[in-house]
């Protein structure tokens, strides 16, 4: 049986969110006490590690998180989430392209402005000037295809062609 402090780094990490401590004694199956001690014990075991995450304590309860030094990281690694206004525009921009800019405003609106700047900057579109210098063309990038993994789609055996 695994100590109660390793016990009780997997439950952190498996849950994904910070834990009060009642619901950790609840998991750990332990009283609060014991998990108090265990909790002391992995956090000093992260805290003289070189180590890329730690545990620490937030209003909300205990938590196994990535270290602030290494936040840099998630910029570049964890696209931020896309809203839903986003979303649909990048699919009409995926689905028609390469589509001028002006056509997708007809299409979604003049929020389509905010979201093309914001798919722009995170690497999914790119805009290219129309020769008449009008306006842009619109296309989806490789990072698109390789976020959403659609070159595996498009080489997974589909229903039909396995019947």
């Amino acid at each position: 049986m695994p100590r109660l402090a390793t016990q009780i780094e997997a439950i952190l990490y498996l849950k994904g969110k910070p834990l009060p401590l009642a619901e950790i004694c609840e998991h750990a199956r332990c009283d609060r006490s014991e998990v108090e001690d265990a909790l002391i014990e992995l956090m000093s075991d992260y805290g003289h590690r070189d180590s890329a995450l730690e545990v620490v304590e937030t209003p909300a309860g205990y938590s196994l998180q990535l270290r602030s030094s290494f936040e840099n990281l998630i910029q570049s690694l964890v696209p931020p989430e896309l809203g839903t206004g986003a979303l649909r525009t990048l699919a009409a921009i995926a689905l028609k392209e390469p589509v001028a800019q002006t056509d997708l405003i007809n299409l979604r609106g003049s929020g389509a402005y905010q979201h093309i700047h914001e798919l722009v900057d995170l690497g999914f579109v790119r805009r290219r000037r129309q020769t008449d210098g009008r306006s842009y063309w619109l296309n989806v990038t490789d990072k698109f295809h390789q976020h959403f993994e659609l070159d595996q789609l498009l080489t997974t055996p589909t229903a039909s062609s396995q019947a």
